[in-house]
């Protein structure tokens, strides 16, 4: 048995999963597992209340844009408690379309503006029958970490004051195309257009997102075994 626990929200996990990005959850577990930690997942879907106070993690996957539209307004009953949760410095990845909705809005394909809910500084335009589709290299300047992945969005984000980048683009597109930024950070919520899933190829993105759950859960733990686990690349 393991000697510490988590549990994670998996925001509409059910309706927002097109793109295999459940692989970052299992990305998590498996980690946590080596730092010895077990991790326990619960999806948060319509209808459905949001009590941050009952997770350490969350995360939310993107989807199509029926889907989304349907979850746009679902996620407005559950803005105060992704606020709060997010407020608290309880770590988020947000992928796609989830990282939209984070958002004051975007743009769907059809010209048709969806609401998010604000609760990250940033919003997003579409493309005219044109998506970012391929590879992607980025640079984390504070970390200094380099992270890999595949991107394939047609949205153009761009970031609020508030939000620093997940990375500056060595290879690829980003957000937009033009800032050379590609995701955004804002505490400890980490948003990115990488698929593939990102927490598979980056692992230390993960390592990241853990421990700061274990310390925010057990803050007088000794994790000096789980701050020292090696992660090594894969590209």
């Amino acid at each position: 048995m393991a000697t510490y626990s988590l549990h994670l929200a998996h925001l509409y996990g059910d309706l927002l999963n097109t793109y295999g990005d459940v692989g970052n959850i299992l990305a998590l577990r498996y980690y946590a597992n080596l730092m010895d930690a077990d991790l326990t997942t619960k999806v948060i879907s319509i209808e459905q209340s949001f009590d941050p106070d009952q997770f350490d993690l969350a995360f939310f996957g993107g989807g199509q844009d029926y889907e989304q539209m349907i979850v746009s307004k679902d996620i407005q009953t559950k803005k105060d408690g992704i606020v709060k949760f997010i407020n608290d410095d309880k770590p988020m990845l947000a992928i796609c379309g989830g990282y939209q909705l984070l958002g004051h809005y975007y743009i769907g394909a059809d010209g048709e503006k969806i609401q998010g809910i604000g609760a990250l500084d940033h919003y997003t335009l579409s493309q005219d029958h044109h998506r970012f589709i391929g590879d992607i290299t980025i640079k984390n300047e504070q970390t200094g970490e380099t992270y890999h992945g595949f991107e394939n969005h047609n949205g153009k984000t761009y970031t609020g004051k508030s939000e620093q980048p997940l990375g500056v683009v060595v290879d690829g597109h980003g957000n937009n195309g033009e800032d050379h930024q590609e995701g955004a950070i804002y505490k400890q919520t980490y948003c990115s257009y990488f698929h593939g899933p990102i927490l598979t190829r980056n692992g230390e993105l993960a390592k990241r997102m853990l421990l700061k759950a274990l310390h925010n859960k057990y803050p007088d733990a000794d994790l000096s075994a789980q701050e020292a686990l090696e992660i090594k690349p894969t590209f």
